[in-house]
């Protein structure tokens, strides 16, 4: 069981009067930075030139700097940067400006764990990552509460790593519902096994293949839509508030029986063994390999598969139906 760290374990002015740099300004680092800042912190933003974020973040009254600049003046740096960016990035910008007795930080542990960055001894490397979008991390934080993160220590060169960890994790509000301890290889292989088998990539094939079948059996493409797709968030939410035993519990006995009964048979042993080799590309880097020389051959694979994806009947059918449903722009 990792511990679990909360308010009263983490102090906050251990980054009292230093400057935290905030890499990126897109979802997760918008709302870090805001976060951070009615914490009472101080914080600048680091982004490249022409950035399309960089109106936004000084409407939000931040000094934009650019990234090397940001990293020069600041005593923790927390990199908010795409993972298939960091490495450049960190080449470029980041380590020619590093100093002894900083911190150099991330919210997901993809560029440490595949050495896509290979820091120097004398700084602090660790991790803090919400597990939640920014917009959850920022919408709670303002409500008084917060979202779960992990934290992890990669090297300890001051020997404060943790503490300043702790309170980055406070200044954004995590500590409020609990810090995890983990490391940067569990959380860096647990994250990309859960997008790929679970919740972007087995997810969506199964919504696809559901349709898929029942569109061939000559079912209307609507009423593969509404039972396949969208009635999956009612699911999900029920999961996401009681747990699968809660799910089961908040539908019909029909459905309880015919999901338990069916449910193996379509995630059967095959399945497993697949998830099983999957994880096996992670844990080797096999994955982490294919990623970054599909980034360097500027996306050919990504952009193919784009295509593919966006041609699935399922995607004109969504958008339709989408459109009749107003509360969903909302």
């Amino acid at each position: 069981m990792p511990r679990i760290y909360y308010d009263q374990d983490a102090d906050l002015g251990r980054l009292a009067g230093k400057t935290i740099a905030i890499l990126g300004y897109g979802i997760q680092g918008d709302a870090q930075a805001n976060n951070l800042r009615d914490s009472g912190l101080g914080v600048v933003v680091g982004l490249h030139p022409g950035a399309r974020r960089a109106p936004k973040a000084r409407q939000d009254g931040f000094e934009v700097l650019s990234v090397a600049e940001a990293v020069r003046r600041a005593d923790y740096v927390q990199v908010l940067i795409p993972d298939e960016q960091q490495g450049a990035i960190y080449r470029d910008e980041i380590a020619p400006n590093l100093r002894p007795g900083q911190v150099l930080a991330f919210s997901h542990g993809f560029a440490i764990h595949f050495r896509q960055i290979v820091p120097p001894t004398d700084v602090d490397v660790l991790m803090i990552a919400p597990k939640a979008p920014g917009a959850t991390v920022r919408g709670l934080y303002q409500n008084g509460q917060g979202v779960p993160a992990l934290i992890a220590v990669h090297q300890d060169a001051s020997g404060h790593a943790h503490d300043l960890g702790l309170a980055y994790a406070k200044g954004i509000g995590c500590t409020r519902a609990g810090v995890f301890t983990t490391s940067f290889r569990e959380e860096t292989e647990t994250d990309l096994f859960g997008e790929q088998n679970v919740l972007c990539g087995g997810v969506a094939e199964l919504i696809k293949a559901g349709f898929d079948t029942l569109v061939q059996a000559g079912y209307a493409p609507e009423m593969a839509y509404f039972e396949c797709c969208h009635e999956l968030k009612l699911i999900v939410d029920l999961i996401y508030a009681g747990g699968i035993d809660g799910m089961y519990r908040g539908v019909s006995n029909t459905a309880e029986f015919g999901g338990m009964t069916v449910g193996p048979r379509v995630v059967d042993d095959h399945v497993r063994a697949v998830m099983r080799e999957n994880l096996r590309r992670i844990q080797s880097g096999e994955f982490a390999r294919e990623w970054v020389l599909e980034n360097q051959a500027h996306l050919p694979v990504m952009d193919s598969l784009r295509v593919r994806e966006s041609e699935h009947p399922i995607m004109e059918v969504g958008a339709r139906l989408r459109a009749m449903m107003p509360w969903l722009k909302k």
